[in-house]
């Protein structure tokens, strides 16, 4: 007994300090999310007070260093929220990892290069950094672009069959509006009524013939006007006898 209470003890000290390594952990991830996208926000706020107010190729290269920053964000964000929705996405994702390596690369060269004392030499590979960066971001774009019109269109089409399946249901249940077409060979039209005698008295009604009721008259008015025929007589059978007379 004392050997089961012991080793229930220890396993309850084994989880609660399992459990206190995880919300620590938890706690710092989330510390640090949070001091990275401070010091993100105060980076970014920087670098558009200095493309705004310094003149000159230090400004230009503050702005091609907040133009990568932004783009590379946007569809870091946008690739990592659809690929949970969508695994194809993987693929993009992995691509965009790739670029990432250039992005970072050239945002910590135009870091270094805010600081630099020598303007005509910056002046003069001041082009060659711009077109990086537009090769840099714009393959961003396309590749968020492109996950975004995908994400899209899936929901277009989803949309689509939805209002098919909606617009089906509300007919099946309007169904008595609808009027089925009746068969001309199973149909049966209801007998005239009978004309009125010209005389005006109502002792003798005179039904109009219909194909049916003439179809059936016709064997008795054959047999009405079929003269009689006579009996054959036979050897065996009695003569009539004669009537007598008083």
């Amino acid at each position: 007994m004392l050997t089961v209470v012991a080793l229930l003890f220890v396993f309850l000290l084994v989880l609660g300090a399992y459990a206190t390594v995880k919300a620590v952990g938890a706690a710092k991830r989330g510390v640090d999310r949070t001091i990275t996208q401070a010091r993100r926000t105060v980076e970014d706020h920087t670098l558009r007070a200095k493309s705004m107010v310094q003149p000159g190729p230090a400004g230009q290269v503050a702005q091609l260093r907040l133009k990568l920053r932004t783009s590379m964000r946007a569809t870091q964000d946008a690739l990592h929220a659809g690929v949970a929705e969508d695994e194809s996405l993987r693929e993009s994702l992995a691509l965009f990892e790739r670029l990432s390596a250039h992005g970072h690369e050239l945002d910590a060269e135009l870091r270094r290069l805010e600081s630099e004392p020598d303007r005509a030499t910056l002046a003069e590979r001041l082009p060659a950094l711009r077109e990086r960066t537009e090769t840099i971001t714009r393959s961003a774009d396309s590749l968020r672009w492109a996950a975004r019109d995908r994400a899209r269109r899936f929901a277009d089409d989803d949309l689509d069959s939805l209002s098919t399946q909606i617009d089906m249901e509300a007919g099946a249940l309007r169904h008595w509006t609808t009027s089925e077409p009746s068969d001309p060979a199973t149909a049966q039209s209801s007998p005239p009524w009978p004309e009125a005698p010209a005389d005006g008295s109502s002792s003798q009604q005179t039904w109009p013939q219909t194909p049916r009721s003439r179809t059936a008259e016709e064997p008795t008015q054959a047999a009405a006007i079929t003269p009689p025929t006579t009996r054959p007589t036979y050897p065996w059978q009695k003569k009539p006898r004669p009537e007598s007379t008083t």
